[in-house]
């Protein structure tokens, strides 16, 4: 046998092993591409969260599990978008709590600020009572919402939910959101804590996917 024939028989030999650690490198390849696909959708488009406690009852249940769309939102942050507008009154959101570490509530949004065009004022409640241009009004009557003294219909509460012995009154500034829970006796939301800031919007609840038999459109 020739030393050509040898040597052509030698990387015969090895090229299985290549095969194997090519076709290996390509699974990881696209693993690694999975996840970082997952990773980005689920931080940055939807993701799933789980309803805690029975705040907004009877549209959401304890333990219910619903999609929450987050891209709108970013986008809407973004300043070549400042005319867009992602979350509207009586839509359902999720965000961050400003007052408990690692905590997130569920609530429906009432009023809507005006666009923020700039950066947010450090501590600008604080130093001065007077509402930024274009802040909306809103007075939680005893059970009725007036928002620039215009009375919000809401035919998404049970009938015990629409009297109350609250009253409180805010003002939605820039950038903020004045959110209430539909159970309105356990809720704890802006008659507590103010006006939530849009940095602290996760999304936008858009779908119940658990149970099974409450799926649908939120």
């Amino acid at each position: 046998m020739s030393q050509e024939q040898e040597h052509k028989d030698g990387q015969d030999a090895v090229d299985p092993k290549r095969e194997v650690r090519s076709e290996v490198f390509e699974l990881v390849k696209m693993v690694a591409l999975f996840l970082i696909i997952f990773w980005g959708l689920k931080s940055f488009v939807i993701g799933g969260y789980e309803v805690q406690g029975p705040s907004m009852y009877p549209t959401l249940e304890d333990k219910e599990r619903i999609l929450v769309m987050k891209l709108p939102h970013r986008i809407s942050q973004l300043p070549i978008f400042k005319g867009f507008t992602a979350i509207d009154p009586g839509d359902i959101v999720v965000f961050d709590s400003q007052i408990e570490e690692n905590k997130r509530y569920v609530k429906r949004v009432i009023a809507v600020g005006p666009k923020r065009t700039g950066p947010r004022p450090v501590n600008a409640s604080e130093t001065d009572d007077t509402p930024a241009p274009g802040s909306k009004k809103v007075v939680f009557d005893h059970g009725a919402i007036f928002v620039d003294n215009h009375r919000v219909e809401e035919s998404y509460l049970q009938p015990e939910e629409r009297k109350s012995l609250d009253f409180h009154e805010a003002y939605v500034e820039p950038g903020e959101y004045y959110v209430l829970g539909d159970h309105r006796s356990v809720s704890r939301d802006s008659r507590s804590f103010d006006a939530v800031d849009d940095s602290q919007i996760v999304g936008h609840a858009v779908f119940r996917f658990w149970p099974l038999s409450r799926i649908g459109l939120l």
